[in-house]
Parts: C-alpha cells; structure tokens; sequence
C-alpha cells in the first residue's frame, strides 16, 4: 500500500484515505500549477501547461464520477449544489479550450490563463464550502475511504511529466490525449468503485 502524501500547507491533515482531504490536497497541486505556468516561459510553459490540464481533466472527472454524484444523494439540496458546480465546471472548460487553441507565448495566453484560474479557484472554493463540508457530514470513514480510493485511482491516470513528442504544440497534448484520459480515468474509477459497465 502506498505511503499517504503530505498535504499543502493549509489543506486538510488527514491522509489520502480520506476523499475530501485527497480532493483538497489536489486544489492545492492545481494552484501550485498555476503558478509554475505563470512564472515559466517558452517550452518550460507549455510542459506545465500540459501537465496542469491533465491534473484539472483527472480531477473534474474524479469528481463527475465518484464526488458529485454521492452529494446528489447524500444531503438536503445536493443535486442543486451538484447542479451549480457543473455550471462553474462547463464554463472553465470553455475557458480552457480558448488557451487550448492558443500559443502558451501569446501575449493574451497568460490574461486569459488568469481568468481561468480565477474561475477555477471560485469553484475549488464552492466545492470545499457547499459540498465536501456535506460529504463529510454524510458519510462514515469507510464511505470516505472507499471514495478516496476511487479518486486516487484516477489520480494515477494523470501525466507527471510531459511525454516524448507533445512538445509540437498544446493542441496535440489536450485534445487528444486528454480526451483519452479522462476516458481511462473514468475506466479507472468505476473499476475502484466495483462497477464493470
């Protein structure tokens, strides 16, 4: 079994057998990309880049299949909280498909990059406050655990670094090969939670 990470400063100290604690420390690693793609420049940008939009694409689709539909279920007015974060989910990735077609050296890549972490960020915030606060609420550790278990399941999926010959540009690292993940990922995830469909 795998030792639990150390979360972020000021994330949850509970171990990765804990989902809201997991989800929390990957709000952390998502802002910590953030700031790796606003603070690098040319090939060194777009390696980040790259690896930020498949960590966002990992989470969004842990969360899709394992967090959001739990909360629909599991507290008083879940399905409009769920309902409410998609909204906020659908429109980051209409923003993160503007930079996708997009050099990272652009001059308007990093002011539009700025905006979507902004909007990523509200939303992390809605999560943490209106739905895992719930979740935790809603659940035992053994709910919590089998969760988290499913989520560290698509966490594997994600790129640590960027592969041999996406260097030709974002569009040949995101659209496909994201694509494909968040298909693994989902793959992944129901394999965890039992499912075989």
């Amino acid at each position: 079994m795998p030792e639990p990470r150390t979360p972020r400063a000021g994330a949850d100290r509970a171990p990765d057998n804990d989902v809201v604690a997991l989800l929390i420390r990957q709000h952390g690693d998502i802002r910590n990309l953030f700031d790796e793609v606003e603070a690098a420049t040319g090939a060194e940008r777009r390696d980040a880049f790259h690896r930020l939009v498949a960590l966002l694409a990992v989470h969004e689709t842990a969360e899709e299949e394992v967090v959001h539909p739990f909360a629909r279920r599991a507290f008083p007015g879940g399905a409009d909280v769920v309902k409410d974060r998609l909204e906020e989910e659908r429109a980051a990735k209409e923003t993160l498909s503007d930079l996708d077609s997009m050099d990272t050296d652009d001059a308007e890549f990093l002011p539009r990059l700025r905006a979507l972490r902004t909007d990523v960020q509200e939303h992390a915030r809605a999560e943490e406050r209106y739905e895992f606060t719930h979740i935790r609420r809603s659940t035992d550790v053994t709910g919590l655990a089998a969760m988290a278990k499913a989520v560290r399941a698509a966490e594997a999926m994600a790129p640590t670094r960027p592969h041999p010959g996406v260097e030709s540009g974002v569009a040949n690292a995101v659209l496909g090969p994201v694509a494909a993940l968040m298909d693994r990922t989902k793959d992944a995830v129901r394999h965890a939670m039992g499912k075989r469909d």
